[in-house]
């Protein structure tokens, strides 16, 4: 990260691993169909509203721009569409867009003809697509220039697959070279500077990410990232939810073991913690050298929160396919990075 200005001294960002460390080097991203994202949606259209959904696959292409696209054909503004949730720029994605068209026909989609990006289908719903308004997405990963011992990728897969992996924010939340977190300390220090509401968005997740990441890391390093501490506050696998135990009793202690509830850890803001005692202590301490950076997150009137600090894949499979190259397929939960469950396997480097 570059030098900020003080008091906003920098954030650590290393991610120590959980299972032993990858099994060895490969490539991703040589082309962007080495990385497919495929979005499961929380609700399906209806057939009938003024709310046009659309499905689209893109290729190399960003969220936004698709939006801009489909908003211009369209003829409407850009505030009329929106999406679940950004997808990888670098990729083949599919995901779903809504364009609100009150009172008005569907434009010929067929007729939307790009190199880039080709809507799927169309149907119409109620209401629009919010953001977050998906379960989760599925993944096929397709590795290259693979150099690794393959029994230990395969024992790290099963351990993935069994215990999960910590719920890393995954590096493309900061920007390149940490470029959220730098612009987020000039935020904080120059209050009346003017900023566009969604990049404002961006830079106070970016520090709330990196401060939770934090506390993550300093877990997983002395190995109770997936156990739970006295006055933990514990989430139900799939929920938001959150109950705090003080002494967690022999049934807690096994619904954490078989993988149905979750310690936690902060998502920095203005609020009181949930959690207590130990494990309260605990996360001031990682905490007490960033406490500049949770003041103005409190200013800035975000709320506090928890999210789980163990993810879950689903259908973890590795597959061979010839000499230096394997694919590797997987369902994450919503908010879930495929970047943070493939540093436990693979050290990888990508083409930008």
């Amino acid at each position: 990260m570059n030098a900020v200005p003080e008091p906003f001294a920098p954030i650590p960002r290393q991610q120590p691993a959980a299972w032993g460390g990858p099994a060895g080097t490969g490539r991703i991203r040589v082309t962007p169909e080495d990385f497919r994202v495929f979005e499961v949606p929380l609700v399906e259209p209806g057939g009938e509203g003024e709310h046009a959904w659309l499905k689209v696959r893109k290729r190399n292409s960003n969220t936004p721009w698709v939006a801009q696209q489909l908003a211009g054909f369209a003829g409407v503004p850009l505030s009329a569409v929106s999406y679940a949730g950004l997808k990888d720029r670098r990729a083949v994605t599919e995901q779903w867009f809504s364009v609100h068209l009150p009172g008005r026909p569907d434009p010929d989609w067929a007729g939307l003809q790009h190199e880039d990006f080709q809507v799927l289908a169309a149907q119409r719903h109620l209401r629009k697509l919010k953001t977050g308004t998906l379960l989760g997405n599925r993944f096929e990963l397709r590795v290259r220039e693979l150099d690794c011992d393959l029994q230990l990728l395969e024992q790290r897969v099963r351990q993935v697959a069994a215990g999960g992996f910590p719920n890393y924010f995954g590096p493309q939340r900061f920007g390149r070279d940490g470029a959220n977190l730098d612009e987020a300390a000039r935020m904080f220090s120059q209050p009346r500077r003017r900023i566009a509401r969604a990049k404002r968005g961006i830079y106070l997740s970016a520090v709330r990410s990196a401060l939770f990441n934090r506390v993550l890391a300093a877990r997983v390093e002395n190995g109770s990232w997936n156990r739970v501490l006295p006055g933990e506050a514990l989430q139900l696998e799939g929920k938001s939810a959150c109950f705090v135990t003080d002494a967690p009793d022999a049934e807690t202690l096994q619904r954490v073991q078989e993988l149905a509830v979750h310690p936690t850890g902060p998502l920095c803001g203005d609020g009181d913690s949930l959690c207590r005692g130990e494990a309260l202590a605990f996360e001031r301490e990682q905490l007490q050298d960033w406490e500049s950076w949770i003041d103005a997150l409190r200013r800035a009137r975000v709320n506090a929160a928890r999210r789980a600090l163990r993810a879950l894949p689903r259908d973890l499979h590795w597959q061979e396919e010839g000499a230096g190259c394997g694919l590797l397929s997987f369902y994450l939960p919503s908010g879930c990075y495929a970047t943070s469950l493939l540093a436990e396997l693979i050290r990888v480097s990508e083409d930008a």
